[in-house]
């Protein structure tokens, strides 16, 4: 079986590749499994999918705890514990990792003992359409198994990503095929393994009855979310130029989702970039167009232009 996890954030295209990937193992003759596992649905947020693919029925369920390759769509998620990229990775664990750095510096970075893949060239694409970043590292997941051909590949893209229209089959078609070709000096590194004799049993944990009082969906620790902050998970960053504001801050102010734009005694808006997730909810719906997205790279660079 093989068993594959794919790590990044929330609009770029995770699901997507993990379907992709999963129908061109089911083309292949393979028995698939594949889902997304994510918390808050929100762009910019961290989000799994697994791939299990046998030529067997395959019995496993739920999440992938000792994967064969995992692939890490974003880098910016290896120094984040929660993202758990590092969870059941062992000397015989593939890493694809979309980054133009070497292979070399991954190995000093990530200190794992099995092999590490470097996918270069998505750095742009990252900032560009990110949408397309996991489509890119589902075609180099697919070379890296060797059991999926290139023809199969592009037939999975086409019936996944057909209802997005012909320019998105296209643009999907090209980085997804580019990357199974930039790979293909490692083609069949990734070799399925029949059994999981190294998986332990799980540890169960006995909890007692709560009081009532203290079993009820009460929040006993209020105001602690604000030492939370999710501007970790931005890719992009609202910028507002402060020159084309109509100071109606009524309108971003109340429909930011997580209260991250604060209102001055003026009704001139700030972003709170501690706490913004990059949803950009307030880019779409300012009427004068007087906030936009930048490179998050960039944010703070323009920040301080605006300033």
């Amino acid at each position: 079986m093989f068993r594959i996890r794919f790590h990044g954030r929330g609009g770029q295209g995770i699901k997507s590749a993990s379907r992709v990937l999963g129908t061109a193992f089911f083309r292949s003759g393979f028995e698939v499994q594949d889902a997304p596992r994510y918390g808050a649905e929100r762009r910019g947020a961290p989000i799994a999918a697994y791939v299990r693919a046998a030529r067997e029925p395959i019995h496993e369920r739920g999440i992938i705890a000792w994967p064969d390759l995992i692939v890490v769509a974003d880098t910016t998620l290896v120094t984040v514990p929660a993202a758990g990229i590092h969870e059941g990775v062992t000397s015989d664990t593939v890493m694809l990792v979309a980054s133009s750095a070497p292979t070399q510096t991954w190995r000093e970075r990530l200190r794992v003992a099995g092999p590490i893949v470097a996918l270069p060239a998505l750095d742009a694409l990252r900032e560009s359409d990110p949408a397309l970043v996991g489509i890119a590292c589902a075609g180099g997941a697919a070379c890296l198994t060797g059991v999926i051909e290139r023809t199969t590949l592009a037939t999975a893209i086409r019936e996944e990503v057909e209802s997005l229209g012909a320019n998105a089959v296209e643009q999907s078609l090209r980085v997804a095929l580019a990357a199974f070709d930039a790979l293909l000096p490692h083609h069949g590194m990734v070799v399925e393994r029949d059994s999981m004799d190294d998986q332990s049993d799980p540890e169960w944990i006995d909890l007692g009855l709560d009081d009532v009082r203290r079993a009820t969906p009460d929040i006993f620790n209020p105001a602690t979310s604000e030492e939370s902050n999710t501007g970790a998970w931005r890719i992009m960053r609202p910028v507002i130029d402060y020159e084309h504001c109509n100071r109606c801050s009524w309108i971003c102010g109340t429909l930011c989702p997580d209260g991250a734009i604060k209102i001055g005694a003026d009704h001139t808006p700030s972003i709170d970039y501690d706490h913004c997730k990059g949803c950009m909810v307030c880019v779409t719906v300012c009427p004068p167009h007087a906030i936009r997205a930048v490179a998050e790279r960039d944010g703070s660079l323009l920040l301080r232009d605006i300033r």
